[in-house]
């Protein structure tokens, strides 16, 4: 066990943890309407609590256990069995390891809230998050990081695929989920109300970026110069987006909004996330100016031309970022062009016909939408009996 490593780690998985808790739940709480804030709330934060719970039970052992089939990693680490506090992964104690791999398994499902708030059942929302983070996330994980069929050695040859901190892993498989079940939603009935808090969605913003610094930086496993380029390349890729962003704003519809400025930030993020242990300031500069032009047009692509009501754009920023900077990591000449693009097609099919598999199959069971009354009076009251402003006491 190397000491430095493991405090690093520590504070690492502490910052990825505050990313979803309260980082998510505020940036996306504060886009939508006040009726339905609470239950933005409630929905990160319980998947949070269950993504837990399943991670320990057979989410870890999925993604990292000595499965040797290259799909997945087998039950031997059922609920840590066989870790313990001596236990290493590399020069991190082993539980150490798990509990940050945790806080990734956590905010991957919770991104996919941004597509289906203010219209979902929230008992589809548990099912849902559990079954898609054991049977689509977990295999994808032990594919890429896990040493299963897509790492060095495996399908695409000696050299595998190249994701540092989850372009593919994460913000792919989320993003795709996000808009398929945006599709089988429909849109919500009242599409034009702005956002009730914008000052939430800046705050939460904020605290994603922070956060970030623990994603891809602990994503390096050691407290290193690798984890210091990475830690500086989210940054300067971060900033790039956001001003991007912001400028493209101004020149199309001549005012800069701060809720775009943000978004432009976690568009950038999401972008260098997978080439953020590959790449130099440089380049982190050109991902983060061309992710926040990029995502921005595919927001508008989605939402006004396709139709797809994905709420808070969750493919367009986080989906199209996250494959948009697993392809640079070729264009850089850091990774092959045949695994990179090949495993974002083969996650890509994969994560659809998961999605839709349990789309269907969760919704036999529980109710995907909720009814038109509670939609319109809002989830809040209806589904949990709270107000988010009692502007009378």
């Amino acid at each position: 066990m190397n000491g430095a490593d493991t405090a690093w780690i520590i504070v690492a998985t502490a910052l990825v943890l505050f990313m979803t808790l309260p980082g998510l739940a505020l940036f996306y709480g504060g886009l939508v309407r006040a009726r339905n804030v609470l239950s933005v709330f409630m929905q990160c934060y319980a998947i949070a609590c269950l993504m837990s719970i399943l991670w320990l039970a057979f989410g870890y052992t999925i993604a990292f256990g000595p499965g040797e089939s290259g799909l997945w990693g087998g039950l031997d680490k059922i609920f840590l069995a066989g870790v313990t506090a001596e236990s290493l992964s590399g020069t991190l104690p082993e539980v150490l390891f798990f509990a940050f791999q945790m806080t990734f398994a956590i905010i991957t499902p919770a991104l996919i809230v941004g597509a289906y708030v203010e219209r979902v059942g929230f008992a589809f929302v548990l099912t849902f998050s559990g079954l898609w983070m054991l049977l689509c996330y977990a295999p994808v994980v032990h594919w890429i990081w896990g040493g299963g069929m897509m790492s060095d050695g495996g399908i695409f040859g000696e050299i595998g695929v190249k994701d540092f901190a989850g372009g593919i892993v994460v913000h792919e498989t989320a993003g795709l989920a996000a808009l398929i079940l945006a599709i089988f939603l429909g849109p919500r009935k009242n599409r034009t109300t702005p956002p009730h808090n914008p000052g939430y969605v800046v705050i939460g913003a904020a605290m994603l970026w922070v956060g970030w610094f623990g994603f891809n930086g602990g994503s390096q496993l050691a407290a290193d110069g690798g984890a210091a380029m990475a830690l500086t390349v989210t940054h300067i890729s971060a900033a790039a987006a956001s001003l991007s962003w912001a400028f493209w704003e101004k020149i199309k519809y001549g005012k800069a909004s701060v809720v775009g400025l943000v978004t432009g930030t976690i568009a950038g993020l999401a972008s260098i996330t997978p080439a953020s242990g590959f790449v130099g300031p440089i380049e982190a500069l050109i991902i983060g100016t061309i992710a926040g032009i990029l995502c921005q047009e595919l927001v508008n692509l989605v939402r006004n031309k396709l139709k797809i009501d994905d709420t808070l754009d969750v493919f367009a920023v986080h989906g199209v970022g996250g494959i948009f900077g697993t392809v640079m990591i070729a264009v850089f000449g850091q990774g092959a062009w045949m695994a990179q693009l090949g495993a974002l097609a083969l996650v890509g099919v994969f994560t659809t016909l998961v999605t839709i598999l349990l789309i269907k199959i969760v919704g036999a069971f529980t109710s995907l939408r909720v009814d038109l009354e509670t939609e319109t009076n809002g989830l809040d009251i209806t589904v949990h009996g709270e107000r988010a402003y009692d502007m009378t006491s």
